[in-house]
């Protein structure tokens, strides 16, 4: 049954890519219902490995003596991230039924979603480095390909290009990594590595563990490679949604989180992770205080909670990372989704126009409030369980200063979230916009997010099971279930972490007689939206890369979306008789 599905969440969604790619332009309404059909499938797919998750391989195929087996495993980790990408792409994808309406060339854009969501469940299923790398770097082109989406947009093509150079340097670091496994254990097989790690001299296991850490920091956008997500937002609102709820950035965090039974012991190495996780919250939720743009608000939103999740890695829980994962794409799905509705309603991103959408758009106000508030950790809502128990993990198990600095954000987070809620959808109309209404599938879309945001939290012992020692022996994460969490997050910490989120709010209602702090967040604004002087850094690889491919044009047909289908062509081909030979 696990070979089944396993091959179904992966296999289904790739198969509708290639027919909603075959389908053709011509017949739109076709082609939005067979990429809905195929994205739900592969979610329920995915949902139904559940009750087939194992420590075990559920599918392998032999390639050889030199690669060994490509295997696929159904551990409750690979499992529950399988679920987020599929279930949250089914709702990008019927969201994008109205939103990417009469659209042109709406085949490719369908064909690379679905491409994405398989991608991105074969790099969490599969238990063999190299094949996580072969599926890392498809999640790269696949995004490329759609951040660049409208590709008559310099800025949509620079974004795309800035994300997947960014993301390939933690391509880099998994291949490195999966040599160094290959040449002291014989095995690319991920569980083989993990089980004979004392196999591996300690310089060498410091060097992976620092090269996954770059790896991961690089793919979730985090210190100091943090400024591609913001530019990425340049892509339509459903794949922002995806992006950054259900696949490429989750998949960093994911890396860690798998290898942390391994790297846990290397000499400052937490510390490390730990200290990228707090320069990545507290940088990106300044940058958010700044911004005027909706979806960059939003973007750096999702740095900053990232940084939360990492920040629980390093303070050695890994189940609280992963909880709050599964509540931040949750929130941050619904977020973008009705950020989307906002947008394709209004004509624009830009907070500055907006102002009373709320009395024109209702239902979308109060979903966005409900994603808000689980975004700020306000009682009951998923985000505040989740948050705080990555606080509690990081003031047991980590520097007290780091802590400190964690509460911060979590009271900025707060500020610029009801800043955000109240320039959108609160006051006077600062422009001249004509809200349009909001399409039944849209509302399809967010209302099982709005709901999920409300009571997800309540799964905190099924999550707790799914992450036991039965899928995942090398993590030994203890049962957890609503009484141990009410225990530990009902606490006087968590009192100073709401008082800390009520200052964030207050601060922002109190903001007329503030003028002296109002003024001091116009000063910093040229140094965050210039990401505080990495940007530069980020632009000139970019730059430098843009001149090597200038170079090479020749070589190019110069449709490069075309291109990177011809690579992932190229490799289900080749997988393809592989398996047949095998």
């Amino acid at each position: 049954m696990a070979l089944t599905l396993i091959f179904l969440s992966i296999g289904l969604p790739w198969l509708g890519a290639l027919i909603v790619w075959l389908i053709g332009d011509k017949h739109e309404k076709t082609q939005h219902w067979t990429a809905i059909l195929f994205s739900v499938l592969a979610a329920a797919s995915a949902v139904l490995m559940l009750w087939n998750t194992s420590a075990e391989a559920g599918l392998t195929i032999h390639v050889g003596d030199i690669f060994g087996d490509f295997s696929f495993t159904t551990d409750g980790l690979g499992v529950f991230l399988s679920i987020i990408a599929t279930v949250v792409g089914s709702l990008a994808v019927i969201f994008s039924s109205s939103y990417m309406k009469g659209e042109a060339q709406i085949g490719r854009y369908y064909a690379f979603v679905l491409f994405f969501i398989g991608a991105m469940v074969g790099l969490v299923l599969t238990s063999n480095l190299l094949l996580m790398f072969l599926f890392w770097e498809i999640t790269a082109l696949c995004s490329y390909a759609l951040i660049a989406f409208h590709n008559d947009d310099p800025k949509a093509v620079k974004g795309g290009i800035k994300a997947l150079l960014i993301t390939s340097i933690g391509g880099v670091g998994l291949m490195v990594g999966a040599f160094f496994a290959y040449t002291y254990t014989g095995s690319f097989d991920i569980q083989v590595f993990m089980r004979s790690i004392q196999q591996v001299p300690a310089g060498v296991l410091a060097f992976l563990a620092f090269g996954f850490l770059v790896a991961a920091a690089a793919k979730s956008a985090q210190f100091p490679f943090q400024t591609w997500l913001p530019d990425a937002m340049e892509a339509p609102s459903p794949i922002s949604a995806l992006i950054h709820a259900a696949t490429m950035v989750n998949a960093g965090v994911y890396l860690l989180a798998r290898f942390y039974p391994v790297f846990k012991d290397v000499p400052y190495w937490r510390e490390a992770v730990m200290i990228v996780g707090m320069l990545s919250a507290l940088l990106a939720a300044i940058m958010a205080l700044t911004s005027m743009d909706l979806k960059r608000v939003l973007a750096y939103s999702t740095v900053s909670q990232l940084g939360y999740m990492v920040y629980a890695v390093g303070a050695g829980s890994v189940f609280a990372s992963q909880f709050h994962l599964f509540s931040h794409s949750i929130f941050k799905a619904l977020l973008f989704l009705a950020a989307g509705a906002v947008i394709h309603s209004v004509g624009t991103r830009d907070m500055a126009q907006m102002g009373g959408v709320g009395k024109k758009l209702p239902f979308v106000k109060w979903v966005f409030i409900i994603g808000a508030l689980a975004l700020s950790g306000i009682p009951v809502l998923n985000g505040f369980w989740s948050k705080e128990m990555v606080l509690e993990a990081g003031l047991a198990h980590g520097p007290l200063w780091i802590y400190i600095v964690m509460l911060v954000v979590a009271g900025l987070t707060a500020l610029y979230t009801i800043r955000c809620v109240w320039m959108v959808f609160f006051g006077e109309a600062r422009s001249d916009y004509h809200a349009h209404k909001v399409e039944a599938p849209m509302k399809v879309a967010l209302a099982p997010l709005a709901l999920a945001a409300a009571i997800s939290w309540l799964a905190v012992g099924r999550f707790s099971l799914l992450l036991g020692e039965e899928t995942l022996p090398l993590h030994a994460i203890e049962p957890y279930g609503l009484k141990e969490m009410f225990h530990e997050v009902l606490s006087i910490p968590t009192l100073i972490a709401l008082a800390v989120i009520a200052l964030g709010i207050v601060l922002w209602l109190l903001r007329s007689k503030l003028g002296g702090l109002v003024d001091g967040l116009k000063s910093l604004r040229w140094a965050a939206d210039n990401s505080f002087g990495f940007e530069a850094i980020n632009s000139a690889v970019v730059r430098a890369t843009n001149g090597l491919a200038d170079v090479l044009r020749k070589t190019q047909t110069g449709y490069l979306n075309w291109n990177v289908l011809g690579i992932i062509v190229a490799v289900i081909l080749l997988f393809t008789f592989v398996w047949l030979g095998a």
